[in-house]
């Protein structure tokens, strides 16, 4: 199947999976904005997701278009390096070197960072929280105590850090990803490149922003659901 053999159908892959990746990320960030107001609020929302049939399928569903995405990416990677030759080992002269553009020669080096933050962001929730209530365990935790698991995992200043990093990488990674998905899947055209461009850097940005200002506010204890009606 030409989506599967052929570089522009492997393109198209990436595309499609990175932008419902992006959907994703912003329900993500919904809810997590939810902690700064309720940590009751939260919970409820833990619990409706939880590991009922439908989470469960969401969830493989997800990891089956992370796993597309990376695969797809090593894949196309490797193509280019090939097609490169030595010339991947010139210096770039181009006097435009802006963020994109940075991002868009260093999408491996971003993409292992996002991927290793991953990594790190599964165990810290999901294996304390889905995992641990299909096979029956706390790991520490309720695994409906999403705002308690937050509120640990965001006070300890060497995750909060990390988890800097790794919003830092994506928001890297999502400013370059977003239009070149748009111009992969035909709808950028000479008029509508540089607005995609503009759109999807302001997208992402507050996109990320929102994840950003949760793990600081918890991090700093400054989130109203954790000043009990006290001023930080």
């Amino acid at each position: 199947m030409w989506l599967f053999k052929s570089t522009i159908g492997r393109k198209v892959v990436m595309s499609v999976t990175g932008i419902s990746l992006i959907l994703f990320l912003t329900f993500h960030c919904c809810m997590n904005l939810v902690a700064l107001f309720s940590g009751e609020a939260y919970n409820m929302i833990c619990a409706l997701l939880g590991a009922n049939w439908y989470a469960v399928v969401a969830t493989m569903a997800l990891a089956g278009l992370a796993l597309l995405h990376i695969v797809y990416a090593f894949i196309l990677t490797a193509q280019n390096r090939k097609a490169r030759g030595d010339n991947r080992y010139e210096v770039a002269t181009t006097v435009n070197a802006g963020k994109v553009e940075w991002a868009s020669k260093n999408m491996l080096v971003l993409g292992i960072i996002i991927l290793l933050g991953l990594i790190l962001h599964l165990a810290n929730f999901w294996y304390k929280m889905m995992f641990a209530e299909l096979v029956g365990t706390t790991m520490g935790f309720e695994p409906t105590d999403g705002f308690g698991i937050m509120q640990y995992t965001f006070s300890q200043p060497l995750y909060a850090v990390l988890y800097v990093i790794w919003i830092v990488a994506i928001w890297f990674h999502l400013t370059h990803g977003f239009w070149s998905a748009m111009q992969t899947l035909g709808v950028s055209g000479k008029v509508w490149f540089c607005r995609w461009k503009v759109i999807g850097f302001i997208y992402t940005t507050l996109l990320m922003l929102g994840f950003l200002v949760v793990v600081l506010a918890f991090a700093f204890k400054c989130a109203p659901s954790l000043c009990c009606g006290a001023s930080c």
